[in-house]
């Protein structure tokens, strides 16, 4: 009884340990950068969001210099999460988890200012060879982002000065036409970039902007960029900016996963992302941005399969990830039970046994009794009955032995109490000199 009750309790204890501890908190590090960026804020949002509703999954931001530290973080094993820039080396350890934000490269030239000589006009990306262009951001990818474009074009790299610009310097650098043209990669919607275009304009003179047409030459040759469009009047102003759409080439930030981190884990923190985005977007507005992965089998950034559950709605509930679990443990309970029981009826079995032996004793006791021919003989053996009838209580208080074998019982050791009291009265009333003599003693019947 107490070995299935060990058994019962043990299993019980088992299956609670194992929900508490699929059921607590988990705290994923996710690296992100740099320091005072939009993406940073977005994921403090999340994070505090997360830890408000007291979701499963926490976030716990690791500020970095920029999308390639992050990077290198999360391939090191350092974080669980990293939000990556994709057209930038992607570590292959990780899968996409979701798409953060797409961002658009917009190549504009603002007008000449009065009374400066400037060459041609510049109309197309082919007229930028052998002039200065400025690049918004300290990021040498945009700077990889511009040589890329220019060699699409037939322009050399090398024949262009590249001079970059922090954001926060950026709209000063263009106020004084400190380039011939200029490149600004981030969402349509960017701050940024409105700012930066805003700056070009000179005496209601909006800026140039130069169309990538070549976006689809682009994409096929490059998998991380993908053809796009600004739309027509994304950036403000009047008269509109630009006044018509133009073509160019998009990116993504994606927010990825290292790929052994649990399937359940990446499907639960999905599903959060895409629930709490709703009340981060009141405070945050590029939170709106965020997107499903791509789940297409040749996808640039594979998607991770937790991700991928909760976009197809393949998510597994609680049964569902841990039925094999519990049925077992109902198997290995039942089992538990069976054998405890067929033990117990075993040690019955035997001490049933054992008490037979008992009985089958205390009757040759009473047959021996009526023919000792010694007091200490008969003394001995009421010793020995005691010992017996100490023994069968025991068991029958433990339930090895019924009620009916115990009125059996009883019967027979009344009559070896009789027994034994009918022989010494008859040893005492024997003279002395025939015990002495040793003569055998007889009994009759009366």
């Amino acid at each position: 009884m107490f070995v299935v009750l060990a058994g019962i309790l043990a299993i019980i204890g088992t299956l609670a340990a194992g929900y508490y501890f699929a059921m607590r908190p988990v705290v994923l590090r996710i690296a992100v950068g740099p320091a005072n960026s939009d993406d940073l804020r977005v994921v403090q949002a999340l994070s505090q969001a997360f830890a408000q509703a007291h979701s499963q999954i926490r976030l716990r931001p690791m500020q970095t210099e920029g999308a390639t530290t992050s990077a290198q973080i999360i391939a090191d094993g350092k974080a669980e999460l990293a939000i990556v820039r994709g057209d930038l080396n992607v570590p292959k350890n990780v899968q996409a988890v979701a798409t953060l934000r797409k961002n658009v490269a917009v190549l504009w030239v603002p007008p000449a200012m009065k009374g400066k000589k400037t060459g041609a006009k510049i109309t197309k990306i082919a007229q930028l060879a052998g002039r200065r262009i400025g690049v918004v951001g300290r990021t040498p990818a945009n700077v990889d982002l511009l040589k890329l474009i220019l060699q699409q074009y037939g322009v050399d790299p090398g024949k262009v000065e590249v001079v970059q610009f922090p954001t926060s310097d950026a709209t000063d650098a263009i106020r004084s036409q400190k380039a011939d043209a200029y490149l600004a990669a981030g969402p349509v919607n960017s701050k940024i970039t409105a700012e930066a275009i805003a700056a070009s304009t000179r005496d209601g003179l909006g800026p140039t902007f130069l169309a990538i047409d070549s976006a689809e030459a682009i994409a096929q040759n490059h998998p991380m960029y993908e053809a796009s469009e600004i739309p027509a009047g994304a950036f403000g102003g009047s008269p509109d900016r630009p006044e018509e759409e133009i073509k160019t080439i998009s990116f993504s930030h994606h927010i990825v996963a290292r790929k052994d981190l649990s399937e359940t884990t990446v499907a639960a923190f999905t599903r959060q992302l895409f629930a709490i985005r709703q009340t981060v977007m009141t405070e945050f507005p590029l939170a709106a941005k965020i997107e499903t992965p791509d789940t297409d089998k040749d996808a640039f950034v594979p998607v991770h399969p937790g991700a991928a559950a909760f976009v197809d709605g393949e998510e597994k509930t609680f049964l569902d990830r841990y039925s094999d679990i519990i049925w077992w443990s109902l198997m290995a309970l039942s089992a538990t039970g069976s054998l405890g029981a067929w033990f117990a009826g075993h040690l019955k079995k035997d001490k049933r046994s054992n008490n037979s032996t008992l009985r089958e004793r205390l009757l040759d006791m009473i047959a021996t009794a009526r023919r000792s021919d010694s007091t200490e003989e008969l003394d001995q053996m009421q010793a020995e009955a005691d010992d017996i009838l100490r023994d069968t209580l025991h068991r029958f208080e433990q339930g090895a032995i019924e009620e009916g074998a115990l009125t059996s019982f009883n019967i027979a050791l009344s009559q070896f109490h009789h027994a034994v009291a009918d022989r010494k009265a008859l040893l005492v009333n024997i003279p002395q000199n025939l015990q002495r003599a040793g003569a055998p003693l007889r009994v009759t019947g009366t």
